[in-house]
Order: structure tokens, then C-alpha cells, then sequence
């Protein structure tokens, strides 16, 4: 199951020449009908002038940590594409349905960036796929989002 769902993004002034980088957050979300128990998605700039600088975790109390990513890419700068994923082994009742936020990517750009994420699946308790649909959105208020980081 991949769907990819891309979103361009005029960043602020990145057409105008502007040398410095322009950092903004943009914000996951997963629709499902069902509980989601597990999930992955990889998140790229079609221009190549993206890179990530940090990951914070959804809305969800079984996703509020931050999820796994490659963190030495992100420290290091070099992050100009990167795979999200998380899993719960929550009870059932427990697991989040609905429209949910998966993650608030933070990223840097140095022009106008046409971002696509993909959905590379969701997986239900018990380990099997489940429908769902993914999109990016730009956080209304960027202090939305949790500051908890998951332990190495």
C-alpha cells in the first residue's frame, strides 16, 4: 500500500533571492477509519531543496514520542529525504482512529521546495494492513506540536 500525496510550498522570501535558509514546520496526518496500531511514510522534496532538522511526535498519547527516524542524518544536515515510522503495542481500545497527526517535521529551505509524502503503510493490532490516506499540512500555530523526543 503507497500513496504519495505532494504539496508546494512557497517558502517566505526563497524567491526573492534571499540567501539565508528558511525553516518551517509542516505537520502529518493519517486519515483511517480503523484503529492504527503501526505506521511509515518517507517525506522528499522533489527540487532538492529541503533538508530535515528535526522530528517531533504526533497527537496520540501511543504516539507522542517522537517516532524512529534516522537521527544521525538530521544531526549531521543531511536529511534531504527521510523515512518516519512508529508502532504501538497498546490494547486495541487504546489505538488512535480518525484524522490523526503522526509527526511535526521541522525543515529548512533554501527555495521553493514541492514536498510529497508517502504513505508506506498502516497496519492495524494485528499486524495487517488497513486503508488509510496521508497528507502534510502547514501546522496553524507552529507551537502545536509536542516537544517530547523518544530515548535512543
Amino acid at each position: 500500500m503507497k500513496m504519495t500525496v505532494a504539496l508546494l510550498f512557497a517558502v517566505a522570501g526563497a524567491l526573492s533571492g534571499a540567501a539565508e535558509p528558511r525553516f518551517f514546520p509542516v505537520d502529518i496526518h493519517l486519515d483511517s477509519a480503523a484503529a492504527v496500531a503501526a505506521w511509515q511514510f518517507e517525506l522528499a522534496d522533489r527540487r532538492g531543496a529541503m533538508t530535515v532538522v528535526g522530528v517531533e511526535g504526533g497527537d496520540s498519547d501511543v504516539f507522542r514520542l517522537a517516532p524512529y527516524y534516522d537521527r544521525d542524518a538530521v544531526a549531521r544536515g543531511a536529511a534531504k529525504r527521510i523515512v518516519v515510522a512508529d508502532y504501538s503495542v497498546a490494547d486495541e481500545n487504546r489505538l488512535p482512529a480518525g484524522r490523526i497527526r503522526l509527526a511535526t517535521l521541522h525543515l529548512m529551505a533554501d527555495g521553493e521546495v514541492d514536498l510529497d509524502v508517502a504513505l508506506v503503510t498502516a497496519t492495524g493490532a494485528d499486524g495487517k494492513p488497513i486503508g488509510a490516506s496521508i497528507r502534510i499540512e502547514q501546522p496553524s500555530n507552529a507551537s502545536n506540536a509536542s516537544n517530547a523526543t523518544r530515548k535512543p
